[in-house]
Parts: C-alpha cells; sequence; structure tokens
C-alpha cells in the first residue's frame, strides 16, 4: 500500500459577493489578506490546510482552489455583484468538494472532513430552492465527503436561516444586531484565522479536530428570539 504523504483539512471559504456587500467587501479582502499572512506566519498549520475561496451571487466563481497558502503571494479578491443564490452556493460545493476530496486522495493525502466558512449579509433571493442541494451537500449518506458548514450572518441576515444552513447549532453564529457590518466581516475573518491555525494545528497532534472559533461581537444563532 502507498505510504501516505500527510494529513490534510480541505477548507472553504463561501462568501457572499451580493450587490448589497458592496460598501463592506473591501474589508472582506483586507481580513482574507490577513488570514493570509497569519497562516505565513505558522508553516506547520498552513503546511495541513488546503485553502479554497469561492464568492457567491447570482453565481459561483472559485476565486482560489486548493491552495498551500504557503506557497501563494498573495489571495486573489472578491468583488461585489448580483443577487444572493444560496443555491448556487451549495451546488457548487456539492460538485467541487467531492472531486476536491477523491484528488488529494489520489495524490496520497489522508483527507479530513472538509470545513466550510459561510458568510453572507442578508437573505437567499432564491429562498425556497436551496434547500435541496444543501441537504445532498450535507447527507453524508449521500455525499461521502460531506463539509462542517461554520455560517455566519452579518446586516440582514436573519438566525433562523444561517441556523439552517450550518450543520450543527453550535456552528451558527450572527452579528449582534446594530453592528456595523464592516467591523463585524473583520471579526469574522480573526475567528476563521484563529479556527484554521488550531484546526491546522491539532493535525501535527495526533488528536486532530476541527476548531470553531466564535467571532467576537457575535451570538450563537441558536439563542436569538
Amino acid at each position: 500500500m502507498p505510504e501516505v504523504r500527510g494529513q490534510l483539512l480541505p477548507v472553504y471559504v463561501m462568501a457572499d459577493e451580493s450587490m448589497s456587500m458592496n460598501d463592506c467587501i473591501g474589508e472582506l479582502n483586507t481580513g482574507l489578506a490577513s488570514l493570509h499572512e497569519a497562516l505565513m506566519a505558522e508553516p506547520m498549520a498552513a503546511a495541513k490546510v488546503r485553502f479554497s475561496v469561492l464568492g457567491f451571487s447570482d453565481d459561483v466563481i472559485v476565486r482560489l482552489h486548493l491552495a498551500d497558502l504557503r506557497r501563494e503571494n498573495q489571495l486573489p479578491e472578491l468583488f461585489s455583484r448580483g443577487a444572493t443564490s444560496y443555491s448556487a452556493a451549495f451546488a457548487a460545493l456539492l460538485h467541487h468538494i467531492p472531486q476536491d476530496v477523491a484528488s488529494l486522495k489520489r495524490d496520497q493525502f489522508q483527507v479530513h472532513r472538509p470545513a466550510v466558512f459561510f458568510l453572507s449579509d442578508g437573505q437567499p433571493s432564491d429562498d425556497g430552492s436551496w434547500q435541496e442541494p444543501h441537504r445532498r451537500l450535507t447527507d453524508r449518506g449521500t455525499t461521502r465527503a460531506a463539509p462542517n458548514i461554520i455560517a455566519c450572518g452579518i446586516g440582514d441576515a436573519e438566525p433562523g436561516t444561517i441556523l439552517a444552513v450550518a450543520t450543527h447549532q453550535d456552528f451558527a453564529f450572527v452579528a449582534i444586531e446594530g453592528a456595523q457590518v464592516g467591523p463585524a466581516i473583520a471579526k469574522f475573518c480573526t475567528a476563521l484565522t484563529k479556527s484554521i491555525v488550531a484546526s491546522g494545528r491539532s493535525l501535527t497532534t495526533g488528536n486532530p479536530e476541527l476548531v470553531v472559533d466564535r467571532p467576537e461581537g457575535f451570538r450563537m444563532a441558536i439563542d436569538v428570539i
């Protein structure tokens, strides 16, 4: 049997690129750049992660695909455009994740269950049709590589929707009511960085786990009534 080259955690950032993000997309790009810088300072943790960035609006654009961040000079930028199709987001993940996991396995890596960090500032423009691709994506009987989804809502995102997107109630967060969207995005990126670094470190210890860090200024969606 071929020797395993190492353990990897595929991480996907699925970011809302709808027009409502226009005034704060710069904060998101700045936050992702800071994440890249932090991972460069944690080479052992970064080595355990393959990082993808996807932007969704009417459709999904893959901005970065299965990258080893130690080998990236900079991350691509996201741009605001179009509506907020959750169906497109989950259909894209349903397409890419099984293929990506299979590809990494062919390269002799042991692959841990992927983690998706989902960020949206509003309600889906296709309300009522996104649940089916989401169900297929997260059903481990249907999709063997079904990911853990950590969902964060800012702006006009409703707690119930964010709770439905997350694969566990402890993975669903919404910004505190009245919080400004730009600073909330920055805090999301800080928590994302901490989670990826801690999860990557855990893969080097023999006790691998997905570490989910609640963003400062967010509360659990299950607690909002």
